[in-house]
């Protein structure tokens, strides 16, 4: 298994430093669940915990990742309506035109080198009607450069990038109450203690990478450090409404 599966780009429920992150991703799982039926496909299985959530609300559920996924497979042999498929994307290889009723991908299209061919895939498989539920960082409030990560959308540029093949977006984002935010300002405050000796803004000037595994360490060490801070926040903490400033992730729903 690649070792990029272990770094810190996949949120697991095991490890309480990502607590942060996971309880907002598993939001944006069961808010997406609510949305969902038929046919759907979700792109980036991740560490599968998303899997029971949606596929309990689908006709059939398809899960592709480009790694080997051990919850993925387990899933397909437990789970009735659930297959997983491993696959590079962008290119859809092998998904019908016209055939899903709903696409989900989270946390993928920051990753993706030619994100226009990505969206347009995903417009290909789906139905008249389908829809895409898409989440990915707010750049403004990114702390850092994320190596890991080709780039990350300011509010309008996602929706730009979304509405060249959709025929409506809807922009929402995940926002979190004042123990999310307070921590996030505890995470801000020990980023800033560590890029201060970047003088040279070699984090921006830099390949990627030549910065993912000192990032991924850093990122990690700050985790644990800041773990104890973050351990209480709950799904419930956070919250999805119109996208605006200040929201820590964007959560879009483009219609075909």
């Amino acid at each position: 298994m690649s070792k990029k599966i272990q770094t810190a780009e996949r949120v697991s429920h095991q490890d309480t430093s990502d607590n942060y992150v996971y309880q907002r991703s598993v939001l944006a799982y069961v808010e997406a669940a609510k949305l969902i039926s038929g046919k759907v496909l979700e792109i980036g299985t991740g560490s599968g915990y998303g899997i029971e959530i949606l596929s309990s609300n689908a006709a059939s559920f398809l899960t592709i990742d480009k790694f080997e996924s051990i919850a993925g497979s387990k899933a397909s042999r437990e789970i009735d309506n659930v297959e997983f498929r491993q696959m590079t994307v962008p290119a859809l290889t092998g998904l019908p035109d016209n055939h899903f009723d709903f696409v989900v991908s989270f946390q993928v299209i920051e990753h993706i080198k030619d994100d226009a061919q990505y969206v347009k895939e995903i417009h290909r498989v789906l139905k008249k009607g389908g829809k895409f539920i898409v989440t990915t960082p707010n750049k403004k409030m990114s702390l850092t450069r994320n190596p890991w990560h080709i780039r990350e959308y300011l509010i309008p540029e996602l929706e730009e990038l979304l509405s060249v093949d959709f025929s409506s977006v809807d922009a929402r984002g995940v926002f979190g109450n004042d123990e999310v935010m307070k921590y996030y300002e505890e995470n801000k405050k020990s980023v800033q203690k560590i890029t201060r000796f970047d003088i040279f803004n070699l984090q921006y000037n830099m390949p990627r990478w030549v910065l993912q595994i000192p990032y991924d360490i850093l990122n990690r060490m700050n985790r644990n450090k800041l773990s104890d801070k973050g351990v209480d926040i709950k799904m419930e903490d956070y919250s999805i409404a119109p996208a605006k400033e200040g929201c820590i992730d964007l959560f879009y729903i483009s219609e075909k």
